[in-house]
């Protein structure tokens, strides 16, 4: 377990700053539409727009990838903070709102009017399975001058999103805040996100991986494609040369976590039943984070990631309903 210098907060994450569209749909719409199922699809305006029509009735709330994280880490009582680019409209403001209302700082960066803030439009079909398709709008256009330093310098670990990547502005911003972090002694986190993001990232994620993370989240799926192997052991063998810790969730069968001393096996908690899987990931890191930041043992940080998995899954959403600490 590393050791931490005094530092304001446990975790300071870095993604794209979204709100969420979740509505539930059947097979039919998935196919009518021309989703593919279980990904993330990056959209466009008209699109967007387009879709939004299509669902009917949809639920609205501050998402994001990394920002669902920091308000599991605040949930379970630690110190978040988030840096994620909005317009100053009214989803913009809305999303700040959200992260300061349980406790996170947020630090917005330089409000550009001409574009929207971004938004993740999620269909949930009867099998728990989400599909998300994403307009990121300004949250895109995430710079190195949207950085804050000092937010960053005073963060235990540095939690970044793989979807972020998807922007030359963006991987200089993912950069600069790993530099940062890594000059004032703290740790780097990368997680994954999704396996159609691992493709058209593998080899900056494999050099990522490599040179400048510390930390890897990820799920099965996700590591197999960044090593281009079907089998899972493979796949941890390979992650275990190169990075000194990795946190790997399978779902059902719970998560592994690799170290260069062995790997060790988390069982899932057990849910009566499966809603929404949305922010599943997302919420595991979170415990993990704050078990891991708070000098708690890897198997009980794995612990905390199944319960917060566990109740995010419970429920249509992606952030925790019930406050974390009281299920630790």
């Amino acid at each position: 377990m590393a050791e931490f210098d005094v530092a304001e907060f446990d975790v300071v994450g870095i993604g794209n700053a979204l709100v969420d569209v979740i509505a539930h749909a059947d097979e039919g719409f998935i196919a009518r539409e021309s989703l593919v199922k279980g990904s993330m699809t990056l959209i466009e305006t008209e699109r967007a727009v387009s879709l939004y029509r299509s669902l009917g009735s949809a639920v609205e709330m501050s998402g994001g990838s990394a920002a669902n994280t920091m308000c599991g880490v605040a949930s379970f009582g630690g110190r978040a903070a988030y840096i994620g680019k909005v317009c100053d409209d009214e989803l913009g403001q809305v999303f700040g709102h959200d992260l300061r209302a349980v406790g996170i700082t947020f630090r917005p960066g330089a409000p550009e009017a001409d574009t929207p803030t971004g938004r993740c439009i999620i269909v949930v079909t009867p099998d728990a399975e989400r599909t998300m398709n994403t307009y990121l709008g300004i949250s895109s256009l995430l710079c190195p001058p949207d950085i804050d330093t000092a937010t960053v310098a005073a963060g235990k670990v540095l939690y970044m999103e793989g979807y972020l990547y998807d922007r030359p502005e963006a991987k200089e911003a993912f950069r600069a805040a790993a530099r940062i972090a890594h000059a004032h002694g703290r740790e780097v986190s990368l997680t994954l996100s999704d396996s159609f993001c691992v493709d058209r990232h593998r080899d900056d994620f494999r050099g990522l991986v490599a040179d400048e993370v510390d930390i890897l989240f990820g799920n099965e799926d996700e590591l197999t494609s960044l090593y281009e192997v079907d089998d899972f052991e493979a796949a941890v063998a390979a992650v275990r040369r190169d990075c000194a810790l990795a946190v790997i969730t399978r779902g059902a069968s719970g998560s592994v976590i690799v170290t260069g001393d062995g790997v060790i096996t988390v069982p899932a908690e057990p849910v009566d039943r499966v809603l929404d899987t949305t922010g599943a990931g997302d919420l595991f890191a979170s415990g993990f984070l704050f078990g891991y930041t708070n000098g708690m043992s890897l198997p009980e940080c794995g612990r905390l990631g199944s319960v917060a998995a566990a109740e995010v899954i419970s429920h249509v959403g992606a952030r925790p309903l019930i406050e974390l600490h009281k299920l630790a």
